[in-house]
Protein backbone atom coordinates (compact mmCIF):
# COMPACT_ATOMS: atom_id res chain seq x y z
CA UNK A 1 0.00 0.00 0.00
CA UNK A 2 1.69 3.19 -0.83
CA UNK A 3 1.88 6.12 1.54
CA UNK A 4 -0.76 8.49 -0.53
CA UNK A 5 -3.00 5.61 0.20
CA UNK A 6 -2.62 5.18 3.91
CA UNK A 7 -2.84 8.98 4.49
CA UNK A 8 -6.14 9.13 2.28
CA UNK A 9 -7.34 6.09 4.56
CA UNK A 10 -6.58 7.83 7.76
CA UNK A 11 -8.15 11.60 6.69
CA UNK A 12 -11.25 9.48 5.77
CA UNK A 13 -11.05 8.01 9.50
CA UNK A 14 -11.27 10.86 10.58
CA UNK A 15 -13.72 12.00 8.83
CA UNK A 16 -15.96 9.01 9.78
CA UNK A 17 -15.10 9.92 13.38
CA UNK A 18 -16.34 12.90 13.67
CA UNK A 19 -19.79 12.31 14.64
CA UNK A 20 -18.59 10.31 17.56
CA UNK A 21 -17.66 13.81 19.66
CA UNK A 22 -21.44 15.06 19.66
CA UNK A 23 -23.36 15.00 22.92
CA UNK A 24 -26.54 14.66 23.47
CA UNK A 25 -28.05 16.63 26.65
CA UNK A 26 -30.85 15.14 28.37
CA UNK A 27 -32.92 17.77 29.66
CA UNK A 28 -33.17 18.22 32.72
CA UNK A 29 -31.01 15.44 33.44
CA UNK A 30 -32.59 12.45 35.36
CA UNK A 31 -35.75 14.45 36.41
CA UNK A 32 -36.59 15.39 32.66
CA UNK A 33 -38.59 17.75 30.88
CA UNK A 34 -41.35 18.50 33.99
CA UNK A 35 -42.40 20.62 36.26
CA UNK A 36 -40.45 21.78 39.35
CA UNK A 37 -37.16 21.63 37.37
CA UNK A 38 -34.92 24.67 37.50
CA UNK A 39 -33.82 24.47 33.77
CA UNK A 40 -31.79 27.91 33.70
CA UNK A 41 -29.62 26.22 36.27
CA UNK A 42 -29.50 22.89 35.06
CA UNK A 43 -27.91 24.57 31.35
CA UNK A 44 -25.89 26.98 33.22
CA UNK A 45 -21.92 25.41 32.97
CA UNK A 46 -23.25 23.13 29.91
CA UNK A 47 -21.74 24.06 26.65
CA UNK A 48 -23.67 23.03 23.81
CA UNK A 49 -22.65 23.12 20.25
CA UNK A 50 -23.21 22.90 16.70
CA UNK A 51 -23.60 19.21 16.54
CA UNK A 52 -25.46 18.27 20.01
CA UNK A 53 -28.63 17.47 20.47
CA UNK A 54 -30.87 18.09 23.19
CA UNK A 55 -33.55 15.35 24.39
CA UNK A 56 -36.02 16.05 25.75
CA UNK A 57 -37.89 13.06 28.28
CA UNK A 58 -41.83 13.62 29.21
CA UNK A 59 -44.92 12.30 30.09
CA UNK A 60 -48.13 13.31 28.21
CA UNK A 61 -48.79 16.00 29.91
CA UNK A 62 -46.07 17.73 28.44
CA UNK A 63 -44.81 19.17 25.18
CA UNK A 64 -41.89 20.94 23.47
CA UNK A 65 -42.10 23.86 21.81
CA UNK A 66 -39.14 26.03 19.99
CA UNK A 67 -40.15 29.47 20.05
CA UNK A 68 -38.76 32.93 19.33
CA UNK A 69 -36.98 34.88 21.85
CA UNK A 70 -40.28 37.04 22.15
CA UNK A 71 -42.23 34.42 22.74
CA UNK A 72 -40.18 32.61 25.41
CA UNK A 73 -40.29 35.77 27.09
CA UNK A 74 -44.14 36.01 26.97
CA UNK A 75 -44.55 32.52 27.55
CA UNK A 76 -46.47 32.06 24.29
CA UNK A 77 -46.62 29.03 22.06
CA UNK A 78 -49.09 29.97 19.98
CA UNK A 79 -46.81 31.18 17.35
CA UNK A 80 -44.26 28.02 17.78
CA UNK A 81 -41.17 27.52 15.04
CA UNK A 82 -41.50 23.51 15.80
CA UNK A 83 -43.76 21.64 18.43
CA UNK A 84 -43.44 17.91 19.68
CA UNK A 85 -45.23 15.47 21.91
CA UNK A 86 -43.74 12.67 21.42
CA UNK A 87 -42.91 11.93 25.33
CA UNK A 88 -39.14 11.43 24.18
CA UNK A 89 -38.09 14.20 21.24
CA UNK A 90 -34.71 14.29 20.19
CA UNK A 91 -33.58 17.91 18.72
CA UNK A 92 -30.36 18.11 17.10
CA UNK A 93 -28.52 21.69 17.44
CA UNK A 94 -27.55 22.20 13.49
CA UNK A 95 -26.05 26.34 13.60
CA UNK A 96 -24.77 28.68 16.28
CA UNK A 97 -27.11 30.87 18.56
CA UNK A 98 -29.49 31.03 21.31
CA UNK A 99 -32.64 28.38 21.14
CA UNK A 100 -35.24 28.64 22.95
CA UNK A 101 -37.70 26.13 24.48
CA UNK A 102 -40.99 26.07 26.36
CA UNK A 103 -43.69 23.38 27.30
CA UNK A 104 -46.62 24.35 25.13
CA UNK A 105 -49.03 22.96 28.27
CA UNK A 106 -51.16 26.12 29.28
CA UNK A 107 -49.28 27.57 33.22
CA UNK A 108 -46.21 25.34 32.46
CA UNK A 109 -43.51 27.88 31.15
CA UNK A 110 -44.74 30.41 33.36
CA UNK A 111 -44.14 27.78 36.47
CA UNK A 112 -40.53 27.67 34.86
CA UNK A 113 -40.32 25.17 32.21
CA UNK A 114 -38.76 27.01 29.80
CA UNK A 115 -35.36 26.53 28.43
CA UNK A 116 -32.72 29.05 26.54
CA UNK A 117 -29.75 27.57 25.52
CA UNK A 118 -26.98 29.18 23.25
CA UNK A 119 -24.78 27.03 20.79
CA UNK A 120 -21.19 27.35 20.01
CA UNK A 121 -19.95 26.78 17.10
CA UNK A 122 -19.04 23.17 16.52
CA UNK A 123 -16.09 21.91 18.90
CA UNK A 124 -13.13 21.44 17.92
CA UNK A 125 -11.72 17.43 16.95
CA UNK A 126 -9.26 17.85 20.02
CA UNK A 127 -10.94 16.80 23.26
CA UNK A 128 -8.74 19.81 25.48
CA UNK A 129 -8.05 22.77 23.49
CA UNK A 130 -4.46 24.51 23.85
CA UNK A 131 -2.90 27.96 23.16
CA UNK A 132 -1.09 27.97 20.15
CA UNK A 133 3.04 28.46 20.86
CA UNK A 134 4.29 31.51 20.66
CA UNK A 135 5.85 33.31 17.82
CA UNK A 136 9.83 33.93 17.62
CA UNK A 137 10.17 33.63 14.25
CA UNK A 138 11.69 30.53 14.24
CA UNK A 139 9.93 27.52 12.22
CA UNK A 140 8.87 24.91 14.02
CA UNK A 141 11.09 21.80 14.62
CA UNK A 142 9.64 19.15 12.19
CA UNK A 143 10.96 15.18 11.60
CA UNK A 144 10.84 13.01 8.93
CA UNK A 145 10.32 9.45 10.02
CA UNK A 146 13.09 7.11 8.70
CA UNK A 147 11.71 3.84 6.82
CA UNK A 148 12.28 1.77 10.02
CA UNK A 149 10.84 3.80 12.56
CA UNK A 150 6.98 2.98 13.15
CA UNK A 151 4.98 5.89 12.75
CA UNK A 152 3.34 7.63 16.08
CA UNK A 153 0.32 6.86 17.44
CA UNK A 154 -2.09 9.06 19.40
CA UNK A 155 -4.96 7.74 21.99
CA UNK A 156 -8.24 7.78 20.92
CA UNK A 157 -9.66 10.96 22.16
CA UNK A 158 -12.67 10.47 24.17
CA UNK A 159 -16.26 11.57 23.68
CA UNK A 160 -18.03 14.20 26.01
CA UNK A 161 -21.08 13.37 27.77
CA UNK A 162 -23.32 14.71 30.08
CA UNK A 163 -26.22 12.38 30.39
CA UNK A 164 -26.35 9.19 28.02
CA UNK A 165 -25.09 9.27 24.57
CA UNK A 166 -27.02 7.57 21.33
CA UNK A 167 -26.80 4.00 21.14
CA UNK A 168 -24.46 4.55 17.75
CA UNK A 169 -21.68 6.08 19.34
CA UNK A 170 -19.99 3.00 20.63
CA UNK A 171 -20.09 1.03 17.93
CA UNK A 172 -18.83 3.55 15.55
CA UNK A 173 -16.13 4.97 17.96
CA UNK A 174 -14.77 1.13 17.74
CA UNK A 175 -15.44 0.28 14.25
CA UNK A 176 -13.01 3.88 14.26
CA UNK A 177 -10.14 2.21 16.19
CA UNK A 178 -10.39 -1.00 13.80
CA UNK A 179 -10.09 0.80 11.23
CA UNK A 180 -6.96 2.98 12.25
CA UNK A 181 -5.57 -0.22 13.70
CA UNK A 182 -5.92 -2.06 10.27
CA UNK A 183 -4.57 0.98 8.54
CA UNK A 184 -1.69 1.26 11.26
CA UNK A 185 -0.50 -2.36 10.44
CA UNK A 186 -0.50 -2.06 6.33
CA UNK A 187 1.57 1.11 6.76
CA UNK A 188 4.05 -0.95 8.68
CA UNK A 189 3.94 -3.65 6.17
CA UNK A 190 4.63 -2.01 3.29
Amino acid sequence: MTGAAVIAGLVLLAAAAAPAFATDHVVGDSSGWTSGVDYTTWAKGKTFSVGDNLVFQYSAMHSVAEVSSADYSACSASNSLQSYSDQNTKIPLTAPGTRYFICGTVGHCSSGMKLAVKVSAAAATSPAASSPPADDGTPPETTTPSASTPPATTAAPTTKSTSSSTAGEAPLAMGVLAGAAVLVSLALMA
